[in-house]
């Protein structure tokens, strides 16, 4: 649709990453974006990338596991850049480690950034979208929303009960006739600065479980679904692999991913800082350390994009079915063989 005035969008975790990749994609349409996220130097050197694209950024540092802030954000943007289109929820937090050497104050940080977070962000947007019965929510997750991985517990744990929340959520806007959007959209294995900064109990380096692509995908995908009517989409063969095969053959994934996650190369890790509490001074971009192993396009990732989550599935039971009926006519064309 063709607008009188530039779309205001708002980001979490803006300043690096996908969060980073997606302001610059939004940029391009000359949006006027909010960058939320706790790090002033991300913050300072995505806001002159989105200036450059010309767009118009909004620099706000908040941390979105503190509600107060959010809500102060949310009154912030409003007066600022004008009623908030889009609510892009991206933020988030992680360990890498056993699910038994994390601490209940480990455990209590990542599930406040990646689950409560998101809720104080969507309810603080929608407080303001549903007096005007119009907005867009997204909700930027994974496979991991689907289907739990190991050495990820609590940040797949945060990811699920996101994605329980938001089905219950647009229930009720359904019922109240709220002309709200809630979308999802469920990301493959990313190349971001993640890996290097997030804490780390494994003793070596953190490594994605390939294939791994470049954040501008992912944000291609975000940015289709914050502008079209998706309930949820898959991006990536990998995604899809995970979630249909968690659907079909549980016990069989849950042996893949114990060796393939466990399976990977050891390469020590030197010491740093985490950005679990406190953000890392500087500015890491939206790539990180698999630059030269990292997809930039996927065919399947378009497709699924276009089709959306339930266009995936109904392909995937056809194909499920065409396979039940060859297999029947094979079993039926032997038996008459040993007739």
């Amino acid at each position: 649709m063709k607008r009188s005035q530039p779309l205001v969008v708002a980001i979490t975790g803006a300043t690096s990453g996908i969060g980073r990749a997606t302001a610059r994609r939004f940029a391009v349409d000359r949006a006027h974006v909010a960058l939320l996220a706790r790090g002033s130097d991300g913050l300072a050197a995505t806001a002159r990338e989105v200036a450059t694209l010309g767009g118009r950024a909004l620099a706000l540092a908040v941390d979105v596991a503190d509600a107060e802030q959010v809500g102060a954000a949310v009154l912030r943007i409003e007066r600022d850049l004008g009623p908030i289109d889009i609510w892009i929820n991206n933020a988030s937090a992680t360990v890498f480690g056993r699910a038994d050497q994390l601490s209940h104050d480990e455990l209590r940080r990542i599930t406040d950034v990646a689950y409560h977070g998101y809720v104080w962000c969507t309810q603080a947007a929608l407080r303001a979208m549903r007096e005007r019965n119009r907005g867009t929510i997204v909700q930027v997750g994974s496979a991991h929303a689907r289907r739990g991985v190991p050495l990820q517990a609590a940040h797949c744990a945060a990811q699920h009960a996101v994605r329980a929340f938001t089905d219950a959520l647009r229930g009720e806007l359904i019922h109240d006739k709220v002309d709200v959007r809630l979308t999802s959209v469920q990301l493959p294995a990313v190349n971001t600065p993640q890996y290097q900064w997030a804490e780390n109990k494994l003793g070596v380096e953190a490594h994605p479980v390939p294939p791994i692509y470049q954040p501008e995908l992912a944000a291609e995908a975000i940015h289709f679904a914050a502008t079209h009517r998706r309930r949820e989409v898959w991006v990536g063969a990998s995604t899809i692999r995970t979630i249909l095969g968690d659907k079909l053959a549980p016990g069989l994934l849950d042996r893949y991913l114990s060796k393939v996650v466990f399976d990977q190369p050891e390469v020590p890790r030197p010491e740093r800082a985490s950005n679990l509490w406190t953000p890392i001074p500087g500015d890491r971009g939206a790539h990180g350390p698999f630059e030269f192993r990292a997809r930039n396009r996927d065919p399947i990732a378009r497709v699924a994009t276009w089709l959306g989550a339930a266009g995936v599935q109904a392909i995937a039971v056809a194909a499920a079915a065409a396979g039940v009926i060859a297999t029947t006519f094979a079993f039926a064309a032997l038996a008459r063989r040993l007739r």
